[in-house]
C-alpha cells in the first residue's frame, strides 16, 4: 500500500488544483449577479481549499491509513464531478470575451444564463451535500492516526530532488542503452545465438527462440544479434507482437518495414499473408518476432514465412517456455536467458550512476549498501537499471539516501518470487518520482503495449489534460518536453530516434516506448486510482467500465470487435462522464454527442465497415474539447468530413487530421483563441492556408498547408504576426493538383515572404517546398543574422540559393538541413554547424574543377547522413578524418553522366559508414542510358565490397525510401 498512496494523493491534488482556479473565475466574473449560486460556490471553494491543503500535507507521506485512502478516493471522484458541473455551467453561460454583442444577442445570452441557474443550483446543492458528508466522515477519526511519523524528511528530499525548469536528456543514456545493456554480460549469449543462427549446415529456414523472465534482456539480445548479422540477409524486420496482438496491424507493420505498399485488393488476412509470402519467396530473410505470448498467434504469423530453400532465419522472444519450444525448428533451437553474474551486475549498476566504464567508481562508503541493493535485483538488467536510475537522479550522494532505497527494496516478504520482486522494484521507481511527473507517467497507460509513442502526440495530450502548466518564461509545451526528458533520464521510458530518407528528403521522428513490465505496473496503478482504463474490448474487461471511468483507451482489433454497435452501446450507456477517450483500431466514430465532458479525443481508425466516410461533424458540440486528433488508415476513398463551423469549440488547442481525403476546413477555424497546434495532412491534396490565419496568435505548430504563388499579400504578411510559431511547414505549389500552368514566385511575393519569416524568431522547424523547382531563394540570403536562433530543422525543397547563405552558419542548434545552391564555394559554412546530423545538399550549377573535397578540417563532426544531389558521383572526395560519424551516404546524379562517373575518392576514410545509396535520375526511357547506369552500379558495388566498414549498398532509378532506427 505504501507504494501507491502518495502517488494517488498527488493525482488527487492534480484534480483539485484547476477547480479552485475555475471557482475563483466564476465568483469574480461569471456569477456576480447570480446570488444563490454564488453563495453555494463560495462554500465549495472554501471547503475544497481546505481539502487541498490537507492533501498537500499528506503528499510526502510513505504510508496512510486505509481510511485515509478511502477519504482521498471520495475527494478525487467528487472533484471530477465538481469540475464537470462548473465547465457545463460555464458553457451554458457563454463567453463575454468575444466581439461586441448587439442588444438581442446580449439579451438572449442573459436569458440563457437565467435558465441555467436553476439546474446548476440544484446540482451544486447535491455536490455541497457530498462535501459535507466527506468532511463528516473525515471527522470520525483523528488525522494523526493515519499520518505516519516515519522519515518524512528523507521522503520529501527524494521526491523533490529534481526541480529544474529545463531538462535535457542525460548524455550518459546513449552509452547506457548502446553499450551497457548491450555489452554487459551479453557477449557470450550473443555469440551462442549467432552460432545457432548461422550454422552453415542448415540451408533451410530455421526458427530460434529466446526464452526468459521479463527484464532479463531478451529484446536487447535479439536486437544486438539482428544488428550484427542482418546485413547478410536480403531483407530484415524487427516485429513487436505484445500480449494481445492485433494480427492485421502486425502484418501491416511487416509490410511497412519491408518497404512494400499495401495490396490494393487485400480485404482478408489471407490476402496479406499471400502477398507477403510471395515477396519473401525469393529472399533470404531475417525476421525477429519479439514478445510472443501464445502459440495461436504464432500459428498465424508463421504462415507468412515461406520455406524457399534459402537459409532464412526467424528469432522469437518469449517469456513462455512452451511457446519457445513450439516455435523452434528443433530441440537445439531454444536459448534460455540467464541473470547477470555479480561482476556484470555491478558493472551495469555503476555505469548507470557514475557514467560509462566506471564499474570500479563506487565510493567505498557505498560498497556494502550497493551489494545489498544488487542482491535484491537478482541479476535482472531491468531491475538494476531501474534502481540505479533512482539513485542517479539524486542531486546529492548521501549514504542515508542509498540506505533508504535499500530498506524500501527489503520491505517485501522473503517468500516473494523473482517476478514479484521485479514489480516491487518498478513500483519504487514510480514512488520516488517528483509529484509533477506522476500523472504524466500514469498517462502512458492509455497507449497499447509496444506502441510507438510520438513526442508531439504525448506532449499535446499532457497539456490538454492539464497535467502541465506554463510560466511567463516557458510555455506549457516546453515544460512538458522537459518532463518527458526527465522520464527518459530516469529510465522509465526509452527514447528512440527514427530517421527516414525518402522522396521528400530526410525526416526525423522521436518516439518513445515503455517496457512491457513497466506498462503492467502503470496499468495496475491506473486501476487502483481510477486514473485511466485500457481495455482490449473483450466482454470480461468491459464489465469493469460500470464504474465512473474518467479516461478510457480502447484497443480494438478485428478479432475482438464483431459489430460497431457494441462500441456505441457501451460508450453511450456507461461512459457519458469520460473526459479522455483514445480509440486504437476502431472502424467507426463513437457517439461523440453523448460525451459532453470530453476534453481529449484521439481516434486511430481502420477500415470503415459500412461506408467510406468518417463523419466528424458532431465534434462541434464538444465545447470542452481541447485536443482532437484523427488518423485514418485504409482505403484512399475514405473521406474525413469536418463540421462546417467550429467556433463553439473555444477551448480547442490541438486539431490534427490525417487522412487520404479531407473535406473542407471550417472557415471560422481562425476564431479559435486557444488553438496552438494545427496540422491537416491530406494525401490527395494540400489544404489552402485559411484566410485570416493571422488572428490565431496562439498558434505554435502550423503544418502541411498550401501557400501558392498567387496568394494575397495580406495572407503572407499575416504569417509574420504568428510570433509563437515553433513549427511551420508550407507547400508553395502553383495549384491544388500540381498540374497545369505553373505561376512562379514574383519578387514582391518573395519580399513579403522574407519579411514574414524574419519575424518568426521562435521557430524550431521550418519546411517549405516550391513547385516548380529551382525557384530562386536569394531573397532570403539578405538576412544579416539568422532570424531563428532556436532552429533545429531547416528544409528548403525546390528553392535554390546562388550560394550558401552566411546566416546559416549562425544556426548553432541546427540538426537537419536541406537546401539547394548553384555554386558551393563557401560549403565550409555547413561543416562548422556544431550540431548538424543530417545534410541534404542539391547542387544546380557547376562544381569547381577540383570537386567538393571534404577533409577533417571541413567540420561535420556529428554528421550521420549526407545526401548529395549533383551531376556526377565524381564530384565529391573524402580525405582522412572526413565526416567521422557518417552512417549513410546518398549520391543522386544524372544518369546521362553514367559513362563518366567514377566511385568517389576516399570512401575508405568513412569508417562508420553503414549504408550507401546511389540513385540515378532517369532522363527518358532510353535503353543505352539504363545499360550505362547498370554498368556503373556494378563497378560501384564491387568497390563497396572492399570497404573496411562493409556498408550495405542500394541503387535505384528513382528515389526510394530507406530507414533505420537507433
Amino acid at each position: 500500500m505504501a507504494a501507491t498512496t502518495s502517488i494517488a494523493v498527488s493525482v488527487s491534488m492534480g484534480v483539485l488544483r484547476p477547480i479552485l482556479g475555475k471557482l475563483t473565475v466564476l465568483l469574480v466574473d461569471k456569477c456576480k449577479k447570480l446570488k444563490g449560486v454564488r453563495k453555494q460556490l463560495s462554500f465549495l471553494q472554501e471547503e475544497l481549499s481546505t481539502m487541498y491543503a490537507f492533501l498537500e500535507k499528506l503528499e510526502p507521506m510513505d504510508e496512510l491509513d486505509p481510511l485515509a485512502n478511502n477519504w482521498r478516493s471520495h475527494v478525487r471522484e467528487m472533484a471530477y464531478d465538481i469540475e464537470d458541473a462548473i465547465d457545463d455551467f460555464t458553457c451554458q453561460l457563454g463567453s463575454e470575451d468575444g466581439p461586441k454583442e448587439g442588444f438581442l444577442k446580449k439579451t438572449s445570452r442573459r436569458l440563457k444564463a437565467l435558465r441555467a441557474r436553476h439546474p446548476i443550483a440544484s446540482q451544486i446543492s447535491e455536490l455541497r451535500a457530498r462535501v459535507l458528508e466527506a468532511n463528516e466522515r473525515h471527522r470520525r477519526y483523528e488525522h494523526d492516526n493515519f499520518i505516519p511519523t516515519s522519515d518524512q524528511g528523507m521522503r520529501s528530499r527524494l521526491h523533490d530532488c529534481t526541480t529544474s525548469t529545463s531538462t535535457s536528456v542525460d548524455p550518459r543514456l546513449s552509452a547506457l542503452y548502446n553499450e551497457a545493456t548491450s555489452l554487459v554480460g551479453i557477449e557470450n549469449p550473443k555469440e551462442e545465438l549467432i552460432s545457432m543462427l548461422m550454422d552453415e549446415r542448415r540451408e533451410k529456414l530455421r526458427v530460434v527462440s529466446i526464452v526468459g523472465l521479463g527484464g532479463l534482456g531478451k529484446t536487447t539480445l535479439a536486437r544486438k544479434v539482428y544488428d550484427e548479422v542482418g546485413e547478410q540477409f536480403n531483407c530484415k524486420v524487427f516485429l513487436s507482437v505484445s500480449q494481445t496482438p492485433d494480427i492485421s496491424r502486425l502484418l501491416h507493420a511487416l509490410l511497412s518495414q519491408l518497404g512494400l505498399p499495401p495490396p490494393s485488393c487485400a480485404r482478408e488476412l489471407t490476402d496479406l499473408i499471400d502477398y507477403l509470402r510471395e515477396y519473401l519467396l525469393t529472399k533470404r530473410y531475417l525476421i525477429v518476432v519479439d514478445d510472443l505470448w501464445d502459440v495461436s498467434a504464432w500459428n498465424i504469423i508463421r504462415c507468412v514465412f515461406p520455406e524457399n530453400g534459402k537459409p532464412s532465419r526467424v528469432i522469437v522472444t518469449t517469456r513462455q517456455r512452451d511457446v519457445a519450444v513450439s516455435c523452434s525448428s528443433d530441440d537445439q533451437g531454444v536459448h534460455s536467458m540467464r541473470p547477470l553474474n555479480d561482476q556484470d551486475s555491478r558493472k551495469l549498476f555503476n555505469n548507470r550512476i557514475f557514467g560509462p566504464d566506471s564499474e570500479d567508481a563506487c565510493p567505498p562508503q557505498f560498497t556494502d549498501v550497493s551489494c545489498e541493493i544488487l542482491k535484491k535485483c537478482r541479476g535482472l538488467p531491468l531491475a538494476i537499471i531501474t534502481v540505479a536510475s533512482i539513485l542517479a537522479c539524486q542531486r546529492t550522494r548521501l549514504k542515508e539516501e542509498w540506505e533508504h532505497i535499500k530498506d524500501c527494496l527489503a520491505a517485501q516478504e522473503p517468500t516473494n518470487t523473482t517476478l514479484n520482486d521485479m514489480m516491487h522494484i518498478l513500483g519504487l521507481s514510480y514512488k520516488f518520482l517528483p509529484h509533477r511527473l506522476q500523472a504524466c507517467f500514469l498517462y502512458l497507460g492509455t497507449y497499447p503495449e509496444d506502441f510507438d509513442i510520438r513526442k508531439d502526440d504525448l506532449v499535446g495530450k499532457w497539456v490538454a489534460e492539464g497535467f502541465v502548466s506554463g510560466s511567463v518564461s516557458r510555455d506549457a509545451w516546453h515544460v512538458a518536453e522537459g518532463y518527458l526528458n526527465e522520464l527518459v533520464n530516469r529510465s522509465m521510458i526509452v527514447q528512440r530516434v527514427s530517421r527516414t530518407y525518402g522522396y521528400n528528403g530526410p525526416e526525423t521522428a522521436t518516439y518513445y516506448k515503455v517496457h512491457d513490465m513497466m506498462l503492467e505496473m502503470i496499468l495496475k496503478k491506473c486501476r487502483e486510482n481510477n486514473f485511466a482504463r485500457l481495455t482490449h474490448y473483450q466482454q470480461e474487461t468491459m464489465v469493469d467500465l460500470q464504474v465512473k471511468v474518467r479516461r478510457l483507451a480502447v484497443h480494438i482489433s478485428d478479432a475482438n470487435l464483431k459489430d460497431d454497435t457494441e462500441l456505441d452501446v457501451i460508450i453511450g450507456r456507461h461512459l457519458s462522464q469520460v473526459r479522455s477517450l483514445s480509440l486504437f483500431g476502431a472502424s467507426c466514430v463513437p457517439p461523440l454527442s453523448e460525451l459532453r465532458f470530453l476534453r481529449m479525443l484521439s481516434l486511430l481508425l481502420g477500415f470503415p465497415r459500412h461506408e467510406n466516410r468518417v463523419d466528424l461533424t458532431c465534434v462541434s458540440q464538444l465545447s470542452l474539447l481541447r485536443y482532437l486528433k484523427v488518423t485514418c488508415r485504409g482505403s484512399p476513398d475514405i473521406e474525413v468530413v469536418l463540421p462546417s463551423r467550429i467556433r463553439s469549440m473555444q477551448r480547442l488547442e490541438t486539431l490534427e487530421i490525417h487522412g487520404h481525403r479531407i473535406g473542407s476546413i471550417p472557415t471560422d477555424i481562425v476564431e479559435l483563441p486557444c488553438l496552438s497546434h494545427l496540422k491537416i495532412i491530406s494525401v490527395d491534396t494540400f489544404k489552402m492556408l485559411p484566410d485570416g490565419i493571422c488572428k490565431v496568435k496562439s498558434l505554435r505548430i502550423l503544418r502541411e498547408f498550401r501557400l501558392p504563388a498567387d496568394s494575397s499579400h495580406h495572407i503572407i504578411e499575416g504569417l509574420g504576426e504568428l510570433t509563437n510559431l515553433a513549427e511551420l511547414s508550407l507547400y508553395c505549389h502553383a495549384d491544388e493538383q500540381l498540374l497545369g500552368p505553373c505561376i512562379p514566385m514574383t519578387a514582391t511575393w518573395m519580399a513579403a515572404w522574407s519579411s514574414s519569416l524574419n519575424k518568426l524568431s521562435n521557430l524550431r522547424m521550418l519546411r517549405v517546398e516550391s513547385f516548380p523547382f529551382s525557384c530562386c531563394a536569394d531573397a532570403l540570403s539578405s538576412w544579416v543574422s539568422p532570424p531563428f536562433p532556436f532552429l533545429e530543422q531547416l528544409h528548403v525543397q525546390g528553392w535554390t540559393f546562388s550560394t550558401v547563405p552566411r546566416w546559416i552558419g549562425g544556426l548553432h542548434n541546427l540538426q537537419s538541413l536541406e537546401f539547394g545552391v548553384k555554386e558551393v564555394s563557401n560549403f565550409r559554412i555547413c561543416g562548422m554547424l556544431p550540431n548538424l546530423i543530417e545534410l541534404d545538399l542539391r547542387i544546380e550549377g557547376d562544381v569547381p574543377a577540383e570537386g567538393i573535397v571534404i577533409s577533417g578540417s571541413t567540420g561535420f563532426k556529428l554528421l550521420e547522413l549526407f545526401d548529395l544531389r549533383t551531376r556526377s558521383t565524381s564530384e565529391v572526395a573524402f580525405e582522412a578524418g572526413a565526416m567521422p560519424n557518417l552512417r549513410q551516404l546518398g549520391l543522386i546524379f544524372d544518369q546521362k553522366e553514367s559513362d563518366k562517373a567514377t566511385v568517389p575518392v576516399g570512401l575508405e576514410h568513412l569508417g562508420r559508414l553503414r549504408i550507401i545509396r546511389i540513385i540515378g535520375v532517369l532522363v527518358g526511357a532510353f535503353t543505352d542510358t539504363r545499360d550505362r547506369f547498370d554498368a556503373f552500379i556494378g563497378m560501384f558495388r564491387k568497390a563497396v565490397k572492399g570497404l573496411p566498414s562493409q556498408p550495405k549498398f542500394y541503387s535505384s532509378y528513382d528515389y526510394q525510401t530507406f530507414s533505420y532506427q537507433e
